[in-house]
């Protein structure tokens, strides 16, 4: 599954967790492994180089504070190596004492986040593995800024640790929304569970109150005539009965797609949906539990192009007291599979009965609409086929 692995390296708790994870995976799927620390001897020598004016008159001089630059220089370059190389020889004795012999030590000098940024880039990795923090934390720390800024810069698998909890036979929570990440996550948490004997929860998360936090809002500051214009009577009207019970159908059917996933390899999991904000629920959900390792996508269902991380996985990744997994990976369940001759159409009338829905969640109800029509082998989407949609996720 994961054939080429990047690890950062710092010798704190934190990346060493991040190691041994890396290092299980790659004996089970006899990947790579490829271990990096990054150091910055030009910025240390450009503090220098402030700080001398500073320096005693006696080092003043311009032969002296050259002489005193390129011993300086020489040291921190040289000593900074000597330390990338002894935090590599702890990752290379890992490798060794695990049994991977195909591992690859690397260092990079320049601003760490950059340099590893360039390096997970160029390279064909098909997943990363970093501690949450380094050795800089403090108490308040909540998030490493290499941490951060990496995941905001790569759109590669990503595990980021932040205690040493095991996989092996240890408890995996799947975030489920729809999209193509999160059934990444998914195929992986079976492929774990047949390796590690993990135990499986796929939650599904839909939010009612924000919508309706939404309409108040407008209420408050729409005028009667800007009310008619919009038909926000109407709208408000539709957009309840979509959120009372047709976006929980959704999320549901959402999950049962992950549990028929599971089970066509012979899984059997747990799965709950959950009402409220999405970080906030799965956080609540987490919290008092020991879970080897949360798994999301690192952009949902909401998605648009050009972002580098949706709210709610950054949300987790900052607040989750546990191990967590990003997913950049796509995977389509064969059921949704979409071949192209199978495109489906759309009368003139159903469009407009798909304009009334909500901006907010006309996208997720017209593929959830396609999908079932898909399944059923209809090809055209029709004012009737509408009717009896709605009339399905209202339940009545």
């Amino acid at each position: 599954m994961y054939k080429n692995i990047f690890t950062m390296l710092d010798n704190s708790s934190y990346s060493l967790w991040s190691v041994d994870f890396a290092l299980e995976l790659a004996k089970q799927f006899d990947s790579r492994v490829t271990g990096n620390h990054a150091y910055a001897s030009k910025l240390h020598e450009d503090r220098f180089i402030q700080m001398e004016p500073g320096l005693p008159e006696k080092y003043q001089a311009p032969e002296e504070i050259q002489k005193q630059r390129d011993i300086h220089g020489s040291l921190i370059e040289r000593g900074l190596e000597l330390i990338s190389d002894s935090f590599i020889d702890v990752f290379v004795e890992r490798c060794e004492k695990k049994g991977i012999k195909n591992y690859k030590r690397e260092m990079s000098e320049g601003k760490n986040y950059s340099v590893l940024v360039k390096d997970i880039k160029k390279a064909d990795y098909d997943l990363v593995a970093m501690g949450a923090c380094g050795l800089g934390e403090v108490e308040s720390t909540q998030l490493g800024s290499v941490c951060e800024r990496v995941n905001r810069r790569i759109k590669v698998d990503t595990v980021i640790m932040k205690n040493g909890t095991q996989v092996h036979d240890g408890h995996l929570v799947v975030g489920i929304d729809g999209s193509e990440e999160s059934f990444s996550a998914m195929r992986a948490a079976i492929q774990f569970n047949k390796l590690f004997g993990c135990k499986i929860t796929a939650l599904s998360v839909f939010d009612p109150e924000f919508h309706y936090k939404v309409f108040d809002s407008i209420a408050k500051v729409l005028s009667e005539e800007a009310g008619k214009v919009f038909k926000f009577k109407e709208q408000e009207a539709l957009h309840e009965e979509i959120i009372d019970s047709g976006l929980e159908k959704i999320y549901r059917d959402h999950l049962e797609q992950a549990i028929k996933m599971a089970k066509d390899e012979g899984v059997e999991i747990e799965a709950k949906v959950l009402s409220g904000k999405a970080y906030d629920e799965i956080i609540k959900w987490v919290k008092d539990k020991k879970i080897a390792l949360l798994m999301v996508g690192r952009i949902g269902v909401h998605q648009d192009e050009g972002l580098d991380i949706g709210s709610n996985s950054e949300n987790l990744l900052r607040n989750a007291n546990c191990n967590l997994m990003l997913f950049s990976s796509k995977y389509t369940p064969a059921d949704l599979e979409q071949d192209p001759s199978d495109e489906v159409q759309w009368t003139e009338k159903a469009l407009k009965m798909l304009d009334r829905v909500p901006s907010f969640v006309r996208k997720m109800v017209r593929g959830h609409i396609e999908a079932n029509a898909r399944k059923s082998g209809q090809k055209l989407i029709t004012e009737e086929i509408m009717i009896k949609a709605r009339k399905k996720m209202m339940g009545r």
